[in-house]
């Protein structure tokens, strides 16, 4: 029988000892899931460009090269983090990191668009069982008074992803083909399963009960349905259209049938109740909002400062720096505020701040000094580690300790919705103003390239390009449309954040609640990797 590492503690000492190290592989894991899209991000014009440089894949193919992965990701989030509570979570992390691993080194190879697109779905597939799983063993290797400090550098660790993702994935282009911004991923994973069994214990829920097959199967295919709708409003740029209205609309049917039945039934996969819980529920909303900012802000500011004010994929990573330095800095430490102030205050201001930078957008045109750029980055930065760190404590700690899993799942299925619905809606948006906006400029273009130059910034200084000299007159009315577009799309974000901060205002609590018990059993923990018996637990 395992010993506690102090009289009443639901950890094994042998586990205690080694908490730390364990966090650090359970980053490393969640590390290259992050760091996938990050460098994708970095490598769309090459791939886009012809064999044998590239794939030769079109914007609607490399759209989707991006959102197969956030597809199959965020649909089997939910499903990941309860077969993570039921079958054991090392077994559901190591599983998705050697699917994820294998996904990579498919998609290093593709021979097309197609085959990529396909590869990047079975990458998506492996991720959706690891992000939840590292954060519910972390739940099961830390004592309660020490979670938040933990869960502030796990978050810590996204912020070191967003910041080496867009570096790394310019430094493999420039010495190597497209497939490296893949293939970087399979030695990495390897390393991350080698110390996963050698280091991570093995924890799940202790009493389970029967599987919901009906439940499983509602959450997956809502979900899908969903965020399809939103990902395809994002690509049409228009939410009104068939396309988009019935996957959407089919997805929220799918979702409260799947409420509905949770609530009937006598062995619900997740106890919808949970919900109930304002100060849970405003957690969920609040992280949700940071995700839609962010995402929503890169889709822009790569276009503002590659498009606009011609910077290298390379240089737009090295600018998006001080976005993720400053998670990186403050992410760790803002338990330290929420200490002082409490869960309110802290998130609260984190909103504002992340409003204002949003708002703050409006000023940049396409001489204002980098510095500006780079200190809205840095403040943007500072406010989401002041509101993604409060937030998961809160999550985390309001659901028993043996749902780490569902806990976990629930937090990044709603990180992951709303990062799709930043890119859908801000990037419908940008899309919309800007087509408005460059309209009157397209008269000297031909009429059957009118269509296509009116899409985006990139696709008229593509059409510039191939007017040749008759084409520069396109290039001053493309930026200023842009630059419209986006401080109208800026401000949108900075509405919507404004609603969040509203929310976490009213219920989130003032100051940080007091550790409560929770009744049954405390989690099965394996203290030894080679302890393990069939289900999990320890005699």
């Amino acid at each position: 029988m395992t010993t506690p590492a102090v009289p009443g503690s639901r950890v094994p000492e042998a586990v205690h000892r080694r908490r730390w190290v364990i966090l650090g592989v359970l980053i490393l894991s969640l590390l290259i899931v992050v760091l996938d899209n990050s460098i994708l991000n970095v490598a769309v014009k090459t791939i886009s460009t012809p064999a044998p440089t590239g794939l030769g894949a079109t914007q609607s193919q490399l759209e989707w090269a991006i959102n197969a992965y956030t597809l199959v990701f965020a649909g089997l989030l939910f499903t990941a983090g309860l077969l993570g509570d039921r079958l054991g979570r090392k077994k559901i992390l190591v599983g998705g990191l050697v699917v994820f691993g294998v996904g990579s080194a498919l998609a290093s190879s593709a021979g097309s668009p197609g085959q990529l697109v396909a590869f990047r779905a079975v990458m998506g597939f492996g991720a959706a069982f690891v992000m939840p799983a590292t954060l519910a063993v972390l739940m099961n290797v830390f004592e309660r008074d020490e979670q938040p400090k933990a869960i502030g550098i796990w978050a810590g660790g996204v912020g070191l992803a967003i910041a080496i993702g867009p570096i790394t994935g310019g430094l493999l282009l420039a010495h190597f083909w497209w497939g490296s911004v893949f293939l970087v991923n399979v030695p990495i994973v390897v390393l991350a399963v080698g110390l996963m069994l050698w280091l991570v214990p093995d924890s799940r829920d202790p009493r389970p009960g029967r599987i919901d097959p009906l439940g499983v199967a509602l959450s997956v295919i809502g979900l899908v349905l969903l965020v399809y709708g939103i990902i395809k409003g994002g690509e049409l740029a228009d939410f009104t259209d068939p396309a988009v209205l019935v996957p959407a609309l089919g997805g929220i049917a799918v979702l409260v049938l799947f409420v509905v039945h949770e609530r009937r039934s006598d062995h619900p996969s997740i106890d919808v109740g949970y919900f109930k819980n304002k100060v849970f529920s405003a957690a969920i909303v609040s992280i949700s909002l940071v995700f839609f900012a962010l995402m929503g802000v890169t889709f822009f500011s790569v276009f503002y400062t590659q498009s606009v004010r011609g910077y290298s994929a390379l240089e737009t990573g090295a600018l998006m720096l001080p976005l993720a330095a400053a998670q990186m800095i403050f992410a760790p430490r803002a338990r330290l505020v929420v200490d002082r102030f409490g869960n309110r205050a802290t998130t609260t201001g984190g909103m504002l701040l992340l409003a204002a930078m949003l708002a703050a957008f409006v000023t940049l045109d396409e001489d204002t000094p980098i510095w500006l750029l780079e200190t809205i980055f840095f403040l943007m930065g500072t406010g989401m580690a002041h509101i993604m760190t409060p937030t998961s404590v809160v999550i985390m700690q309001a659901l028993p300790r043996e749902k780490a899993g569902s806990a976990s799942a629930l937090s990044n299925t709603f990180r992951q919705v709303g990062a799709a619905l930043g890119i859908a809606v801000l990037g419908s948006v940008l899309s919309t103003v800007y087509r408005s906006g460059i309209e009157g400029s397209l008269g000297r273009v031909p009429a059957g390239l009118r269509d296509t130059a009116g899409e985006s910034i990139e696709a008229t200084l593509g059409v510039a390009a191939k007017l040749g000299p008759a084409g520069k007159a396109l290039v001053g009315p493309a930026n200023g449309a842009f630059l419209h577009a986006m401080h109208v799309t800026a401000l949108w974000g900075a509405g919507i954040t404004l609603i969040g901060a509203a929310v976490v205002a009213a219920y989130l609590p003032g100051r940080p609640a007091a550790p409560e018990p929770h009744d049954g059993e405390p989690d099965l923990v394996t203290a030894e990797p080679g302890a393990e018996r069939a289900g999990g637990g320890t005699e």
